[in-house]
């Protein structure tokens, strides 16, 4: 194996240029409690984009606080949260059998430098991840995946559907439930339309119209096109569980079509990070409102058992080379596909 690998590094805050392809990376040893992944295939997310342009820093200096932790980030970084690839070495206090195996990474760390973490660390934000040939984990956050997939079609989970399947868990969906996706033809979005289906439950799916068909071959029983009034469409006290993508403006609607006893899982902010919440509404009607972002103990083996009995199916919107890193996002930011965009290292 050679000591270098070729990746990018994210070396500040900004524009696109802020990525660079340099291919003298030193590759990382695992540590005691750690394994050595080649990196086969990584899908792109909202949160390369946010960490890369500072989205997440609530100051004035975006250098202070821009990581999932609320803390600066180190830079240079590689990012990458979605990860498919194979052990290939360990650390000390790791079985040489795992050696081989095709796994994929939990995104929300527990451990790292063989501690656990007293707050979470996500994958590629508060460490390097997976936008390079060679990546390290804690082997607990490597959970091996037999699968009929490609390594492109499974690097298309971690993240997205994990994100989808910790909403659904924290909102405790049920067959019983109606559920509302908003921004349903993203990454999260086709994940929580496909898992809450699986869950037995009605999910009604907040899209363009032009997305409407794909949402509905998915598993959406019906659509809402972005843009219509949800109160004229569905009706008041009509939904039983939002799952939001989106927040912004129409925040005031998701809570007036939302049952009494609903509950609202948020686990982004596409349409603006400022919303109007009339609190009149939240408390009369005992409504329940669950920030999601760590993952939930069961959820990614959830997710791996689901993935393996394929009861969810990939959504590979494009794939690029990992040289081609920049037209790949700026063709995520253009919002013009349906599922994923991955990145491929290595024929798999």
């Amino acid at each position: 194996m050679s000591s270098t690998m070729t990746g990018v590094q994210l070396i500040g805050h900004g524009d696109l240029e802020q990525l660079v392809i340099k291919s003298d990376i030193a590759v990382p040893k695992p540590a005691a409690n750690e394994v050595l992944i080649k990196v086969s295939a990584a899908g792109i997310n909202n949160t390369d984009i946010s960490t890369r342009i500072g989205w997440y820093s609530k100051g004035d200096n975006d250098s202070d606080d821009a990581g999932w932790s609320g803390n600066a980030l180190v830079l240079p970084r590689i990012q990458g949260a979605d990860v498919c690839g194979y052990i290939v070495a360990v650390g000390d206090h790791i079985d040489d059998a795992r050696i081989g195996e095709r796994v994929l990474i939990d995104p929300c760390l527990r451990y790292a430098n063989g501690e656990d973490l007293n707050h979470f660390w996500y994958f590629g934000s508060e460490c390097d991840g997976g936008f390079a040939e060679y990546t390290v984990v804690d082997s607990r956050q490597a959970y091996s995946v037999n699968s009929s997939y490609s390594d492109i079609e499974l690097a298309s989970f971690p993240c997205s559907y994990s994100t989808a399947e910790n909403m659904l868990t924290r909102a405790s969906v049920t067959a019983s439930d109606t559920v509302l996706v908003t921004g349903a033809s993203g990454g999260v979005g086709s994940a929580a339309v496909q898992l809450a289906k699986a869950r037995g439950a009605k999910v009604i799916a907040v899209t363009s119209k032009s997305k409407a068909s794909a949402l509905l071959d998915i598993g959406a029983d019906t659509t809402v096109s972005r843009g219509e009034s949800l109160v004229d469409v569905l009706g008041k006290n009509s939904v039983s569980v939002v799952v939001d993508l989106v927040a912004g403006p129409q925040g005031p609607e998701l809570l007036e079509v939302m049952q009494p006893k609903g509950r609202y899982a948020v686990s982004g902010a596409i349409g603006g990070a400022m919303a109007e919440l009339d609190v009149r509404t939240l408390y009369l009607k005992d409504l329940s409102f669950f920030g999601c972002t760590g993952l939930e103990n069961e959820v990614f083996p959830n997710l791996i058992r689901r993935i393996e009995h394929s009861k969810i199916r990939p959504l590979v919107a494009k794939v690029f080379t990992l040289s081609d890193i920049k037209q790949a996002q700026q063709e995520f930011v253009e919002k013009s596909h349906i599922g994923k965009i991955v990145l491929q290292m290595t024929q798999g």
